[in-house]
Formats: C-alpha cells, structure tokens, sequence
C-alpha cells in the first residue's frame, strides 16, 4: 500500500566512495509495512518504490535520511535505528561490506543480550556493566557503546560477541544480589580460557545461591531543592536497579496552594539534566507524587523534631538533609526526635566533631554508632580521591587548590545585599573570587594531608561543572606521562573506580561532563609535571557527580551497597 507525500531537496554532502553530491530532487513515498507507516526516498523517479528489502523490521523509532547520493547512482538509503531499506543491487554491495557486517554482528549479539540483561536484573536483582558503564534500562546501542568504552581498559576492543557467551551462562546460575562486570569477566576468560561455566563459578562465588532480595530501607529527604531533586532520581533509580533504598517522603515547608504540582513539575524538568527518565503523577489529595511507580508522599512541616514518620508507614528512616540550615550536631540532632529516624546524613560539610565522609575514602570509618554523617562538599568529594592516590604512589608535600565553580543559587542574579565578600554582585555576569574551605576540609577525610593544602574558588556563569586545579609539590619526582598512565589505570581497574574518571580529549569542555556520576574526572591532557612539582586538572558536575556520592553514603549506611564482582584492586596495587 502506497501514496507519495511530497518532493524534499537534500544538500550537498561527501560519500566515502562516490562522486561528490549535488542537490537532487528525491521523491517522499510512504509504504505500509505490518501496521507501520515506513517514509521511502526514490531517487530517481516520482513513482512509488516498489523493489524494497527491508532489513531487520523491529523497534522502528523513525526514519531520517542518512545518506545523500551522486546523481549516476541509482539506489537509495532510509535508516532508521534498525530498517535500512535499499534498492538491491546496493543492499548486495553494501552487506559484504566488512564494517557494515560487524556492526551487523554487533547488532545482533547486543539484541539477544537485552532479555538476559532484563531477565538477570528482574529475577536475581543482578546489575551488569560494562567496565563500569551499567546496562540497565539500555538500548542495543548503549550496549554497543558501552562495550567501545573497553577499548580504553584492554589491548582490544571488546564486541557483545565477546561478552553475550558469559551473559548466557550466568543466566544458568542461581545468583544472588550483585553488580558484577562482564567487561572485567571477559577479560579474564580470555586470559585463562577453559569452562566458561567453572570459571564463572569460581569468580563469582561469593553471591552463588544468595539472597536475591535484600531487605530495602526507608529514606526521607529533607528539602528539595537542587540536590534534593537530584537526590530524588537517583534515588528512584537505584531502586529500580537494586531495590535495597526507597525514596519514602519528602519534608518541605508549603509555598501556595500549588506547591505540589510545582515541586512534581521541577522533578520532571530541569533545565541543566534534562527530563525525568520516567513518568511522574500527583495525587493532590493524599499529597503524593508517584515516580515510576514509587510512591513518594509529600510531607509539609517546619520543624524537624516533630515529624511523625511512622504515620505515613515510614519507620528506621535515614533522613538526607539537603536543606544546608544546619550543619552542627546540636542543629541536626533534631531530625533524631522525631518518630521513625534512625540515621542523619548531611550534604554539606558538617562542623564540629561531625565526620566528614567522602566516600570511597573513608566510607570504612562510619560505624552504627554515628547517627548523625556529612557528606562534605562536592569539591571536596572531586579531589580528595585525586590527592588520596597521587599521597599513596609519590607523596603530597604541600599544595594549592583553585577551584572554578559553576554559581549556586546562594549568589544574586544581580547585584544585591550578601554577606558574604564579592558575592553579591550579579552570578551571571561575573566571575567571583571567593573563598572555598574544600582543600581544608580533606584532611577530614585523609589526616594525612593536614595542614598541606590551602584553597580558593573563583565562581564562573556557568549553571552545572566545575574544576579543580591541584596544583602539588610531590616528594618524588613525576612525568606527565607516569601521572596520567596511573590515573588511566585507576579509573579503569581500582577501588576508586566510581570516584575517578580519566579522559584524553581536545575537544572536551565543561558541558560534556554533565550527568557524569564520577566525583571527579582527571583531564589528562591538560596535566603538567616537572620534577616533584605537577599541576592536575580535574573537572566535576558539583551537581549530580556529588548527589552520586551521597547516594553511595546513603546505601552504606542502609547496609545495602551491592557485592561488586570481579573483586576491584586497591589502587595502591596498581
């Protein structure tokens, strides 16, 4: 069944192989194919197409023209992220092309790895990744590029050929709740070889026949404003993926009669990280919002000692006070009188004898005797991994932090009253040299460096992504190489994986590293030695890289950080 639609000009475009491109008139033709409306290009005649092949008909999304043709040619090419209808005499010519068959092969293996992956999380409550790039809610082209990403970690890329065989034969295991690495596993096989089936049991030992269901705990945000929403998300999706925290309630103080609706809105929507990945629902009545399919109740209150969380079914709660009113233990001890909290945690650092936890660092330091955590800031959480491994392998004898931070929503948008020195004048029309007490504050998270660093901020118009400019007096001397080489290493293959990211790019800039869920990411370009002296440039999305860590505090002291497998190497090893 067809009808052509109307005439369309492309423009001129290079073709690897063919002639140079020249505008030419093509013909829009529609075709039924099953219950789908498929758009065709013909670019000889005005008449409907009818000698088609069509090519792997399935989860058809839309069609755009990817390919503009020198006018001696008589074929025509419509993709869609899985059709490619063609006339057949370039079809023939275009599948015996090698790239085309192992992007082919790839396509392939990563379609048959989606039920798996779907069917291991659901059933086992297994989450699988790819050197750290998860493959959960994924498409077959997520999968692809995350395999890419391996080429980084070994001396050849990897391909879901590689990875699907280990895929299927853990879907015969009985596993128990886990993260585990199928980059990492397949690496290994191929080092060793033998059984894949005896292989991954010894590997994978440890969660065999376990719980695939962990108890989940309860958690309430208190405030939600930028990280509070941020918090939110990640929070919903890590139920999704390991179902071990549930985001419970939020406690706001009540601005107008639609407060609801606006808070549901500001969730949904967010002018620096996008769309909810989801569907959001309100239930004004019950003051509810429901987030794909968790209920999150609304809970309107001024004061934190009088919240009774056991009568919204809430009880052995971990409070997240993202609000920053308090940050002493006397302040935030008062979330502890109300019914139903068992824990406090602060995203902000804490004063006092509060422990400053970065995690990653000193996550180990927390016992069930602390009620009351900070999360210190996102500065700090950006460079205290950095200074933890460059301490470890050549020793820190002094150095300067400089940070350049995105503006926060404590400066004015113009020129106002602020207590603070310089920071009244207007956040998007300056750049705003201020004061900063992260270099201070890692030695809270690593005493070793106490007294070895000193720090400044100086706040840019820039909404989201910061950097760190450590600039160190080492005790051994360094080559940029070496530097950046170990760097490379850690983020790939250590303990501090989920805390560093390594990139070596030109092209780079602040944008590319929002919703990047490291807490920081060295830029490996930029890195200068000399001697004992190195400067090291490390960005971080002081947003959502941060909101990522408190998440990770969150679940260690829920007891529900998920068994990581294959086991990591302490970065001191590496």
């Amino acid at each position: 069944m067809t009808s052509t639609a109307d005439h369309r000009t492309v423009g001129r475009r290079k073709a690897t192989g063919v002639t140079p491109c020249v505008p030419i008139q093509l013909a829009l033709t529609r075709v039924c194919i099953g219950k789908r409306w498929i758009a065709l290009i013909n670019g000889k005649t005005n008449t409907p197409i009818s000698n088609i092949e069509t090519l792997k008909c399935t989860n058809i999304l839309g069609v755009r023209v990817t390919h503009t043709v020198a006018p001696a040619l008589d074929f025509c090419t419509v993709l869609s992220p899985h059709l490619i209808l063609t006339y057949p005499h370039f079809y023939a010519a275009r599948k015996n092309s090698p790239m085309a068959q192992d992007w082919n092969e790839k396509l392939e293996s990563a379609q048959q790895m989606l039920p798996l992956i779907h069917t291991l999380h659901r059933t086992n409550n297994v989450v699988t990744s790819i050197f750290g790039r998860l493959l959960i809610d994924v498409t077959d082209i997520d999968i692809i590029k995350a395999h890419r990403y391996s080429r980084l970690a070994t001396d050849t890329e990897l391909s879901p050929s590689d990875t699907l065989p280990i895929l299927q034969a853990l879907s015969e295991l009985n596993l128990g709740s886990a993260s585990i690495d199928l980059g990492s596993l397949a690496v290994k096989y191929a080092e060793t070889g033998g059984d894949i089936s005896q292989f991954l049991r010894t590997e994978l030992a440890d969660v065999i026949d376990g719980n695939s269901t962990p108890e989940s705990r309860d958690v309430v945000l208190y405030g939600f404003g930028r990280i509070g929403r941020l918090l939110a998300r990640i929070l919903i999706s890590r139920e999704a993926a390991y179902g071990s925290v549930k985001l419970r309630a939020v406690v706001v103080r009540k601005n107008g009669d639609n407060d609801l609706q606006k808070r549901a809105s500001l969730l949904r929507r967010d002018s620096v990280h996008g769309a909810f990945n989801g569907t959001i629902t309100v239930d004004e009545e019950n003051n509810v919002i429901w987030a794909n399919g968790t209920k999150i109740q609304v809970i309107y209150s001024d004061d934190p000692a009088t919240v009774d969380y056991t009568s919204y079914g809430i009880s052995d709660a971990i409070v997240v006070d993202n609000t920053g009113r308090w940050r002493d233990r006397e302040g935030l001890s008062q979330h502890l009188k109300s019914t139903g909290v068992a824990r406090v945690i602060l995203t902000a650092p804490g004063k006092g004898d509060l422990k400053n936890v970065v995690y990653g660092i000193n996550h180990d330091d927390i016992t069930d005797a602390d009620q009351i955590i900070t999360a210190a800031s996102c500065t700090t959480n950006a460079i205290t991994p950095v200074l933890k491994v460059l301490n470890d392998h050549y020793g820190v004898k002094y150095g300067h932090v400089e940070t350049v931070h995105s503006f926060t929503n404590d400066q004015n948008l113009i020129d106002n009253f602020h207590k603070g020195e310089r920071r009244g004048r207007a956040a998007g029309l300056n750049m705003v040299l201020t004061e900063t007490g992260a270099a201070k504050a890692v030695a809270k998270a690593l005493p070793e460096l106490e007294g070895k660093l000193t720090g400044n901020a100086i706040r840019v118009p820039t909404p989201d992504v910061s950097m760190a400019v450590l600039n160190l007096t080492l005790e051994k001397e360094v080559t940029r190489d070496e530097v950046n080489a170990l760097m490379d290493r850690v983020a790939l293959f250590s303990n501090l994986r989920q805390q560093i990211s390594y990139i070596q790019s030109p092209e780079v800039v602040s944008t590319d590293f929002v919703g990047t869920t490291h807490a920081g990411i060295v830029d490996g370009l930029a890195t200068i030695a000399n001697g004992n002296h190195l400067v090291l440039y490390v960005w971080y999305d002081n947003e959502f890289g941060y909101s990522n860590q408190v998440v990770r505090i969150v679940e260690e002291v829920a007891g529900a950080r998920p068994i990581v497998l294959p086991k990591r190497i302490d970065q001191k090893e590496l």
